[in-house]
């Protein structure tokens, strides 16, 4: 006869339900791993969607949350815990998504899943949906935005916008000028004309995407890669969707145009790089390597006097349609002095703003100067960069580093700029660099749901520590440089027949 104990064993009470239960977690635990990366971006998604609901940068403007009020607990419990979580579900979706990429399709699904839920509500990590709003209310009324921010020529809407734009004149080309007005018109109140914009935002993201292809065919890059990168980077949902900048619709031109000019189709790819030019500046970078393509497809070694002609081609392209918005939009090239607006924001994250920063707490001023030798620095590095891909270099990688370089030499950074480089990179980096995707995951997190920087909160300290962080950078590349060099000067070379040291070596018979 069995034991007692084993016959209870064999007949324990079980809870009501908890075989359901069982069977819901077999299935999750049964998922795979793709699966899972999906639904956990997908979850962090929703989170930021009720962070944006509840705390999203909304009209009037004025500072709600920060980590002072949130330590206070003036924000409540659901918003920062919504974003909190929110953001680290999207981001380690996305660092753990990379490892394991079924196909180039479920890349692209999972990645419009992430966008989706941030679509309807206000928009997170800054108030410059609102600033684009007026500029465009500006020039819909036949104002001139270059002339002056919303506290000298007014908006409707000019509380919503964050008070360190309000006295700058646009910093945008006549392109972007020309859309954000005709989403005023449309839209008609402040939330119709951000609608709009987002809808021009992901119009402009639906242009990165259809891009890809074509751009990772002539690269090698796995499609599927590159549309992790570029397009499912929470910095898309977040910045690009949510926040509607107009980083995307020049980001969608400008990948547009690289696979027109490497399809040998100039005029129409320089039209193109015009348009991203007419919408922001930043874009130019690309064109003088966009002239290699053209000149000197791969695979196929043109004449000079062809290339010549296709380059020509793809310079009028450019400057004619950077002519023709000017003058549509009435404002001639008076867009070309607003660029310097944006220089009036003065945060650790831009490396050289951070040294002139270090600098300056020792009393001297020097965040004009470290600015100006960044951009001596850059222009360095971009020709050092061209002269390469022009000497037999890897055009198409040329061209991502030049963008990267763009944006870490600029004297300005905000975590959106970030996009420039990830959206060039992706479709030009053979191999997987955590150099670009750690990053990309940290700045992700830097802005709380309405706009505020975190940066902000650690000037000093996040100045001295980029400083350090430059330093021990260039401390490294000098000790590489130094030992390459030592191993070339070491390295013998074989003696040719004819070297003197042959014919002195050699006895006569």
């Amino acid at each position: 006869m069995p034991h007692s104990s084993r016959c209870r064993a064999d007949t324990r009470p079980t809870l009501p339900g908890s075989s359901t239960v069982a069977a819901r977690h077999g299935r999750v635990l049964a998922m795979s791993t793709p699966a899972r990366v999906r639904y956990a971006g997908l979850a962090g998604s929703l989170l930021l969607a009720v962070a944006a609901y509840r705390g999203g940068a909304h009209s009037p403007w004025s500072p709600t949350i920060t980590p002072g009020t949130i330590i206070t607990g003036q924000n409540g419990v659901v918003t920062p815990l919504a974003w909190l979580f929110g953001t680290a579900l999207l981001i380690g979706a996305w660092w753990v998504g990379r490892r394991d990429l079924p196909s180039a399709r479920w890349a692209y699904v999972t990645a419009a899943l992430w966008m989706l839920p941030l679509l309807p509500f206000l928009p997170l990590g800054s108030y410059d949906a609102h600033s684009y709003a007026c500029q465009g209310w500006q020039q819909a009324a036949g104002l001139d935005p270059y002339t002056g921010g919303v506290d000298l020529l007014g908006c409707p809407w000019a509380d919503s916008v964050a008070p360190t734009w309000r006295s700058a004149p646009a910093p945008y080309g006549p392109v972007f000028l020309l859309l954000a007005a005709a989403a005023a018109k449309l839209g008609g109140s402040l939330g119709g004309t951000i609608a709009v914009l987002r809808g021009v935002a992901v119009l402009g993201v639906g242009l990165i995407a259809a891009s890809l292809p074509a751009l990772t065919r002539r690269t090698g890059v796995p499609l599927e890669r590159a549309v992790w990168l570029a397009l499912a980077c929470p910095l898309v949902p977040i910045h690009l969707i949510s926040g509607a900048h107009n980083d995307a619709v020049m980001l969608g031109f400008l990948l547009a145009g690289l696979a027109l000019a490497a399809a040998r189709r100039p005029l129409l790819a320089g039209a193109l790089f015009g348009l991203a030019i007419g919408v922001k500046a930043t874009a130019v970078v690309v064109v003088p390597f966009a002239l290699l393509l053209v000149y000197r497809p791969a695979g196929a070694p043109a004449g000079p006097r062809l290339g010549l002609r296709k380059a020509a081609e793809l310079i009028v392209g450019v400057v004619a349609t950077i002519a023709a918005v000017s003058a549509v939009s009435g404002r001639g090239f008076g867009w070309i002095a607003g660029l310097t607006g944006s220089g009036i924001s003065v945060q650790w994250t831009s490396p050289p703003t951070a040294v002139g920063m270090t600098i300056g707490l020792f009393g001297v001023n020097a965040v004009p100067v470290t600015r100006v030798l960044g951009i001596v620095l850059l222009v360095v590095v971009l020709v050092r960069l061209w002269w390469r891909a022009l000497s037999g270099g890897d055009v198409w990688l040329s061209t991502g580093y030049a963008m990267a370089a763009t944006v870490v030499l600029a004297p300005v950074f905000h975590p959106w700029y970030a996009t420039w480089a990830l959206a060039l990179l992706a479709v030009t980096l053979r191999r997987e660099s955590r150099w670009v995707l750690v990053p990309a995951a940290v700045v992700s997190a830097l802005c709380l749901p309405d706009g505020y920087n975190l940066a902000l909160a650690l000037k000093t300290q996040g100045a001295v520590a980029m400083t350090v962080l430059l330093g021990y950078l260039g401390f490294v590349r000098f000790k590489i440089m130094k030992a390459s060099y030592a191993a070339k000067s070491a390295d013998p070379q074989p003696a040719r027949p004819d070297h003197p040291g042959d014919r002195l070596s050699r006895r006569d018979p």
